[in-house]
């Protein structure tokens, strides 16, 4: 029921249907293009830039967004069912991505947008849950940004689709952008993630 699917970089035509369907979570979303989806701050009513903001740069790179075959999906399990397709509670999968960017002259802050699949296992039932999600940035084998959310779904009968959104991933900003080995990677967490705190 639950087969593997296979994770690569992002195809133009897959991210301008994934656009589509994010546009009302984030403007202008980006093609698979390292170039596209590089913005710099908006000028102000008076058509003047602001003081502090950097000459825009020009042709600059928008690290691309991977997904890794292992950390794509998640499954839970009842207790003690652990790999027992009968005892599976929920599965979650993470299928299309885009991204954009903005930058000054010392950050390029990216805003990651992914689409996901939520669907309830025989041992299931609609309800609440909590993904791990984690969004890291990797230049070459260094990770220089890494931050994990716990992202709640309500998951109904049948399962749901969901959007998952980071707009504030942080790094430093180079010359012409982010190294052209840079890559915002998208996934699971393999490790607990603790739930959201109740407000009030």
């Amino acid at each position: 029921m639950f087969g593997k699917n296979s994770r690569r970089l992002l195809t133009a035509s897959r991210l301008v249907a994934l656009a589509g369907l994010v546009a009302g979570s984030v403007a202008g979303c980006s093609t698979s293009s390292p170039t596209e989806g590089m913005t710099t701050p908006a000028a102000s009513a008076t058509g003047m830039a602001p003081a502090a903001q950097a000459t825009p740069v020009v042709q600059a790179y928008c690290p691309q967004v991977v997904m890794l075959e292992q950390t794509a999906i998640h499954r839970v399990y009842a207790k003690g069912g652990q790999d027992n397709p009968d005892k599976l509670l929920y599965q979650a999968s993470l299928a299309d991505a885009t991204r954009q960017c903005s930058a000054n002259e010392t950050t390029m802050t990216i805003n990651v947008v992914v689409q996901g699949r939520l669907v309830d296992g025989p041992g299931g039932a609609p309800g609440k849950v909590t993904l791990p999600m984690l969004v890291e940035v990797v230049d070459g084998d260094n990770v220089i940004y890494s931050q994990k959310v716990a992202y709640p779904v309500d998951l109904p009968a049948g399962g749901t689709q969901f959007i998952f959104q980071k707009p504030d991933v942080q790094i430093p900003n180079g010359q012409g952008g982010a190294s052209r080995f840079t890559r915002v990677r998208v996934g699971f967490d393999q490790g607990p993630v603790k739930k959201p705190a109740k407000r009030g």
